[in-house]
């Protein structure tokens, strides 16, 4: 491949991924959604079943799915380098907007404003029907709703950190006796011209960084090490795609002093009413925290797992995914995260943003154009707002 050929090779996995991170809005479902017409129906690039092959895959690791589907995508065609393209593509315009909207919100200082107050009430909204959206595919029998149920109510008795690691890891040890007996597809036709040896390098990092930087924060005082280990932690440990991340991070950084709930609450809601995965929301609360450099790292540290665990496991999962107790153990931490959504919707979703009969109201309008009337959610958010921002003009 001559090296010009290379670069127009690899300027179209950017162009094609920065098309799809300025155009999919609704969350990660659409994203696959228009992964699967843009990367499969129109350019080919690979077929229906390895395209399930790499859902199946990224559902497997912790991070965001629809992120890591696109990422595996741009490896297939170009290599790490191919990766990397189609994440900067696909993410670049989200962050963007999310770091001028942070800009914007700290210099004007609106933090007790009705905007402020109509984007949290958004949020009530969202979540709520990505709880529902989530059940129906997670939680479709009693014992997997029973997994949620017991994790939403350790969440709500034990706030901590912590304690969602704990609920991850007792999921996935309930899921393995619960359901290893269940019949499960482990077939997989995904293959990936990635070494074994930089496979094991980069899983060998990951794991290195995870036990390493909590040490160096707590060694070293300094804001950037503190943001960057909590947003590597998070994006090491998030089961479940872009709304779970909401708990995880208020519960590191709220309490640290890093944001107020209002400033945390009001970004996840103008995070909605853009394209492109939620894990951007990342760069809003990093620029909030500490300027741009802060958005950066933030940025870079929650995505920064999912490269290296995809790295790390795509020369490996052919083999891995025909383990049942993989899949088993799976399926009890993908019901677990529906508990921690449950939890994290109450506190400090809707006890926040919620406080008279117009913030319930406006949040059930919101919600009914979602989950009755299937609106896109940057549509909703618009709609949402302005409801709100009217009433309490006329009121």
């Amino acid at each position: 491949m001559t090296i010009l050929h290379s670069f127009k090779h690899y300027l179209e996995i950017l162009f094609v991924a920065t098309r799809l991170g300025l155009t999919s809005f609704g969350g990660p479902v659409a994203h696959l959604a228009y992964f699967q017409e843009e990367y499969i129906k129109r350019k080919k690039w690979l077929d229906d079943k390895t395209y399930a092959d790499l859902i199946a895959l990224c559902q497997f690791l912790p991070g965001p799915a629809s992120s890591q589907v696109g990422i595996s995508i741009g490896m297939l065609r170009g290599g790490i380098i191919g990766g990397i393209l189609a994440w900067i593509g696909f993410t670049l315009p989200s962050v963007i907007a999310l770091i001028l909207f942070a800009m914007f919100i700290v210099q004007a200082d609106v933090t007790d404003s009705t905007f402020i107050a109509a984007l949290k009430v958004v949020a009530v909204a969202v979540v709520a029907h990505a709880i529902l959206n989530m059940g129906k595919k997670l939680t479709p029998d009693l014992p997997r709703i029973a997994f949620a149920i017991s994790a939403a109510a350790v969440l709500l008795l034990f706030p901590f950190a912590s304690t969602q690691i704990i609920v991850i890891i007792l999921a996935a040890s309930a899921g393995y006796i619960a359901f290893k007996h269940k019949e499960l597809d482990t077939q997989t036709s995904l293959t990936l011209n990635l070494s074994k040896t930089v496979g094991i390098f980069s899983i060998s990092l990951f794991f290195i960084l995870l036990v390493a930087l909590p040490v160096i924060s707590r060694t070293v005082d300094h804001v950037y090490i503190h943001l960057f280990d909590i947003f590597y932690r998070v994006g090491s440990l998030v089961f479940g795609g872009g709304h779970v991340v909401l708990p995880l991070l208020e519960r590191e950084l709220v309490p640290s002093g890093f944001l107020s709930e209002e400033m945390f609450l009001a970004g996840y809601g103008a995070a909605q009413a853009i394209p492109g995965p939620l894990f951007t929301f990342s760069s809003y609360l990093g620029q909030v925290a500490a300027a741009l450099p802060g958005a950066v790292i933030a940025t870079l540290g929650i995505f920064l797992p999912s490269f290296l665990l995809l790295v790390g496991i795509l020369p490996f999962w052919k083999s891995i995914s025909q383990f049942k107790a993989v899949r088993a153990a799976l399926i009890g931490v993908n019901a677990a995260v529906v508990g921690i959504l449950v939890a994290a919707f109450y506190d400090p979703i809707f006890t926040s943003a919620v406080t008279d009969g117009v913030d319930f109201a406006v949040a059930l309008v919101g919600f009914s154009l979602l989950q009755f009337w299937q609106k896109p959610a940057w549509l909703v958010v618009i709609i949402t707002v302005l409801l709100y921002v009217l009433i309490q003009l006329f009121s």
